[in-house]
């Protein structure tokens, strides 16, 4: 049993020992049927302060493996991510959707968010317990639009994600934050900072993360890739036109692994290049989810109120109380009949002497 407490105690205390303190004062110095009605009121004030405390019942349910671990896919959906080297002629975004679903099944329970960048960097996905909503937008993802096109840049989710990050971790300090980066590599209009790599470094964002991968798709052989409009007859199992270089060539495009390491290195995570489905247990083996949620989160603590007693006493009482009160009406009227007898009297006697 515990108490859930409707009111703050301060103001259970200020509202009900005076009112009780009353009840029980009146209780003492009444006699009879007038004792009897500050017993009901006693009662009655007492109801309501049962109900205020809210006495409750904890119960505690195993729902399911919730723990407080964090996933953030931070995806390069650029156009050199449709480059048909996955898997053998797979694009690679296709490779991205396999790794997506298979690390939600790696880490069940856990809360996933999902941040994708082309020539923009947005939030996909906020923070959610349903690894079915990852599921559909990785089933659904694509390149950009080839048209709207501004070159890759490894750093352009950066902002994004240390905004994410520092609000998640003011949020919920205690909770384990595990971030995937998921590109090709290909930076062909980074930042040039003084991170000496062609993009703004990433080194910043490590103490905000306990965790994760840098996973690397494509191959040095490089693919090619279709050409995207935003429609169905575009993309990759179309007719579409492959993108060109600037001498009209198919556009060939490259893993850079160099860069993927160098962003690993600096996030202080592993890496990983992907070229087919194969498993990814590898990745998060040192990840302890068991112990991650036994901290208690994977427990659902629910309470079922138990002053409904309480109330029903109450309502009995007040209907006692309205009765009594009812009684009292007529009670008053016939008390009054003779003091209107009285008056009238003495107003005739009162006209006969004059």
């Amino acid at each position: 049993m515990t108490l859930r407490m409707l009111w703050p105690l301060w103001a259970m205390i200020a509202v009900f020992v005076p009112l009780l303190v009353l009840c029980v004062w009146q209780l003492r110095a009444s006699r009879g049927e007038r004792r009897l009605d500050w017993v009901r009121r006693t009662a009655m004030v007492a109801c309501v302060a049962v109900i205020g405390l809210c006495p409750a019942i904890p119960s505690t349910e195993n729902d399911g493996l919730v723990s407080n671990a964090e996933l953030y896919f931070v995806v390069d959906r650029t156009g050199s991510m449709a480059a048909e080297d996955w898997n053998g002629s797979e694009p690679r975004l296709h490779g991205v959707a396999n790794d997506m679903v298979a690390l939600t099944q790696e880490l069940p329970g856990s809360r996933y968010a999902i941040i994708a960048f082309d020539s923009q960097s947005t939030r996909q996905l906020p923070l959610t317990t349903d690894s079915r909503a990852v599921r559909s937008w990785a089933d659904t993802v694509h390149q950009e639009i080839t048209a709207y096109s501004a070159g890759s840049s490894i750093d352009r989710p950066l902002d994004q994600l240390r905004t994410t990050l520092e609000a998640a971790e003011e949020r919920n300090p205690s909770n384990v934050r595990l971030v995937f980066f998921m590109s090709d590599g290909e930076n062909t209009n980074g930042s040039n900072s003084d991170a000496g790599d062609g993009f703004a470094s990433f080194a910043d964002l490590a103490p905000l993360i306990d965790g994760g991968a840098v996973l690397g798709y494509g191959t040095a052989e490089g693919g090619r890739m279709r050409s995207y409009d935003g429609t169905d007859s575009s993309g990759y199992g179309t007719d579409a036109p492959y993108i060109t270089d600037e001498g009209g060539a198919d556009a060939i495009s490259r893993i850079d692994e160099t860069a993927l390491r160098t962003v690993a290195d600096q996030l202080g995570v592993q890496y990983s290049h992907r070229i087919a489905p194969d498993d990814l247990g590898a990745l998060v083996e040192d990840i302890d989810l068991q112990a991650i949620a036994d901290d208690g989160r994977r427990d659902l603590t629910t309470y079922t109120d138990v002053y409904w007693p309480a109330a029903v006493l109450l309502g009995l009482l007040l209907a006692w109380e309205a009765w009594n009160l009812s009684r009292e009406v007529p009670k008053r009227k016939r008390d009054s009949e003779p003091q209107r007898r009285d008056r009238h009297r003495a107003m005739a006697m009162s006209g006969k002497g004059g």
